[in-house]
């Protein structure tokens, strides 16, 4: 179990500085640039195979709880900070410009969820605002929770959060992709090759799965 968290964790990889420059750099102003393949059908990195998402429910900044087994669809996941000024606000943003890209269709069978790697700092005022800035406010519901409460769900992922950094800008932040049946399938990173049009291409091919 150690080991799966430890290599869970490394495929997820961390917030570092300069993240900006490379995700503008990787994704131009119309967010279109297309990495060379990676050996596999999907754009993002693959993970081992056979690791389910978590079965956790979490309540949302917007209200209810979300059962992230329980979903039927397409999970987009990512890990995000409300205060953190470096990579979360590029993901909240290329998330929020990919759901346009695809189909009405697919929307409904495609669902987007931020977990709070900052209980403290995440209210609800705080993350709408946050999602308000990068016109993600529809693209990408929260999850919330307290310190305690989230820490399983953290080891579960084997996602490093800022409230044990110390930093707003320093904690896991990656974009992972479950298909229909819960199985983590691509995992994409702001500066390397998470673009809108790779996201889409990712949630097209995990709707197939």
């Amino acid at each position: 179990m150690k080991t799966r968290r430890l290599l869970i964790l490394v495929l997820g990889g961390l917030v570092v500085s300069g993240a900006l420059v490379g995700a503008l750099l990787a994704t131009g102003r119309s967010g279109t640039s297309q990495p060379e393949l990676r050996g596999g059908p999907y754009r993002g990195s693959e993970p081992p195979s056979g690791i389910r998402i978590a079965n956790a429910t979490l309540p949302s900044y917007r209200g209810g709880t979300v059962s992230l087994r329980g979903q039927r669809g397409v999970v987009v996941l990512t890990f995000l900070d409300s205060k953190c000024t470096d990579t979360c606000p590029i993901i909240a943003a290329l998330v929020g410009r990919t759901l346009p890209l695809l189909t009405a269709q697919e929307r409904k069978s495609v669902r987007a969820y931020a977990i709070s790697v900052n209980p403290h700092a995440d209210t609800p005022s705080s993350i709408r605002r946050f999602l308000a800035a990068r016109h993600a406010l529809t693209a990408l519901d929260w999850l919330v929770g307290s310190v305690k409460a989230m820490r399983p769900v953290w080891r579960e992922f084997g996602v490093l959060p800022a409230v044990e950094t110390g930093n707003d800008n320093v904690h896991s932040a990656d974009v992972r992709v479950f298909n229909r049946a819960g199985v983590w399938v691509s995992t994409l990173h702001a500066g390397v090759d998470l673009t809108p049009a790779n996201l889409a291409h990712d949630i097209r091919l995990a709707l197939l799965g």
